[in-house]
C-alpha cells in the first residue's frame, strides 16, 4: 500500500513549510520468474553435459574402429610376407631339384 502523507509547519514568524512524504508498505514481491530462469539454466546445463559426453563416446568408437582397421591391415601384411617367404621357399626348392 502507497500512503502519501503531507506536513505543514508554520514559524513563530508566520512563515508555512509543507513536506512531502511517500509511504509504499508492499514489500518486495517475488514471482516465479527467478525461478523458471534457474530452472531454464539447469536443464541447458544438463543438456550440454549429455551432448559433449556424446560427442566424446563418438570419438572414442571411431578411434576405436581405426585401430581395429589398422591391427587388421597389419596382420594382411603379415601374411602377405609369410606368403612370400613361402613362394620364395617353394622355388628355390624347385631350382634346387627338391
Amino acid at each position: 500500500m502507497t500512503e502519501e502523507r503531507i506536513t505543514e509547519t508554520r514559524t513563530p514568524s508566520g512563515d508555512t513549510h509543507t513536506t512531502h512524504t511517500i509511504v509504499n508498505d508492499d514489500g518486495r514481491r517475488s514471482g516465479g520468474g527467478a525461478w523458471v530462469i534457474i530452472l531454464l539454466l539447469v536443464v541447458l546445463a544438463v543438456v550440454g553435459i549429455w551432448f559433449f559426453t556424446q560427442q566424446s563416446g563418438a570419438e572414442v568408437a571411431k578411434d576405436n574402429a581405426i585401430a581395429g582397421a589398422a591391427e587388421q591391415v597389419g596382420n594382411a601384411a603379415g601374411q602377405v610376407g609369410d606368403a612370400a617367404q613361402n613362394a620364395g621357399e617353394a622355388i628355390e626348392g624347385a631350382a634346387n631339384g627338391n
